[in-house]
């Protein structure tokens, strides 16, 4: 796009009152960004525009938008209006879309398919190892986890994604100029490092306001699939997202936990409501009838053979009883005496490997490959 044309589309994003259905009326209307700015009062009274507007479009302050050209023309920056033609098409079929997102990071990666994984922002320590194991088994499927690197489950989708293919897309409540939460921002650093892309509707200045944050989740639902929301209180943020998607036609993953955990009462309701229950990414891949790969296997041995970036972040213990099921399957009592570990350590590890998509069990207890 032409930088005599994108500054008119910055110039708007800054002005006040105009949200993205707004922005879009006044660009049907006059037919572009630079009629809209050349009309004059008469015209932009003729159509009732708010005095307040008015005012804005007498007085740009150029110079906030030299600012915004300057922070385009540093390396990864990118700013992608409804005319581009890498603006995700998902997004930009839902009725608000943002007229113009800026991307810090490979905007290549809004086009690809994507999950969303939302939740609390003070999880357990059973939440945030699902988080993670979801986001990175969805990772080796080839889908893209966005979220908004808040802290918690939508930190810890990322990190899930970043251990495995690094795609991964973190939604701003600011401008991208600044990094919030703050002590996210070495997470920041390496989404974007590893591939990643850093998003936001709102001009670069802008600082952190309360409103803006379930605001931006129609843009993380907007770009997805479905939603997965993991450990949603009653009252959680990740709750807005879930809104946004119901409204986009997205589908509602949950997945459940203990009745006496305060931290799932908001996503025991979602099921309630009809959101799809899910113990692993294969029940997410049947519903968005996406066809999950199996293990290819040795032609010598006729036995399942795990792709090495799938094992590589597992621990001994994991590929120990990952190695004593590629031989054949086994309960968790006959992994127990296989390995040496107790009956504790055995589920947690299954549970693990179930989650990433690694092992499934079968009837009568049996854990086997996938």
């Amino acid at each position: 796009m032409k930088s005599e044309n994108i500054k008119y589309w910055l110039a708007l994003s800054h002005a006040p009152g105009v949200g993205p259905v707004n922005f879009i009326r006044l660009l049907k209307y006059f037919g572009s960004l630079q009629n809209i700015f050349a009309a004059g009062r008469a015209e932009w009274q003729a159509i009732k525009m708010k005095a307040n507007l008015i005012k804005y479009l007498e007085n740009v302050d150029w110079r906030i938008i030299e600012n915004d050209m300057l922070w385009l023309e540093q390396p990864d920056n990118h700013a992608l209006t409804l005319e581009h033609p890498d603006y995700p098409t998902m997004l930009k079929n839902i009725d608000d879309a943002p007229p113009i997102l800026f991307v810090h990071g490979n905007y290549k990666l809004l086009v690809t398919q994507q999950i969303a994984i939302v939740g609390t922002r003070n999880p357990s320590r059973e939440g945030e190892m699902a988080a993670k194991e979801f986001a990175t088994s969805l990772s080796y499927q080839g889908f893209t986890i966005t979220s908004g690197m808040a802290y918690g489950i939508d930190g810890a989708g990322h990190i899930g994604a970043l251990s495995a293919s690094g795609k991964t897309i973190a939604v701003a409540g600011t401008g991208l100029d600044r990094v919030y939460p703050p002590k996210h921002r070495e997470l920041a650093h390496k989404i974007v490092q590893n591939g990643g892309a850093l998003i936001s509707e709102l001009p670069i200045g802008t600082t952190v306001k309360r409103h803006n944050f379930p605001i931006r989740s129609r843009i993380v639902s907007g770009l997805c699939l479905g939603v997965l929301v993991i450990e949603a209180p009653n009252r959680s943020g990740a709750l807005y997202t879930v809104q946004h998607a119901l409204k986009q036609g997205r589908e509602v993953f949950v997945t459940p936990s203990s009745i006496y955990n305060p931290l799932t009462k908001g996503s025991h309701r979602l099921i309630k409501e009809g959101a799809k229950l899910v113990e692993n990414i294969t029940d997410i891949l049947e519903e968005l009838h996406v066809y999950q790969a199996p293990p290819t296997v040795d032609p010598n041995t006729a036995n399942p053979i795990i792709p090495t970036e799938k094992v590589k972040n597992l621990d001994a213990e994991h590929q120990l009883i990952l190695e004593h099921l590629t031989t054949s399957p086994n309960s968790i009592d006959g992994l127990v005496e296989l390995s040496d570990l107790d009956v504790s350590k055995i589920s947690s590890i299954l549970l693990m490997l179930e989650l990433q998509g690694l092992i499934t069990m079968q009837s009568g207890g049996i854990y086997g490959l996938k």
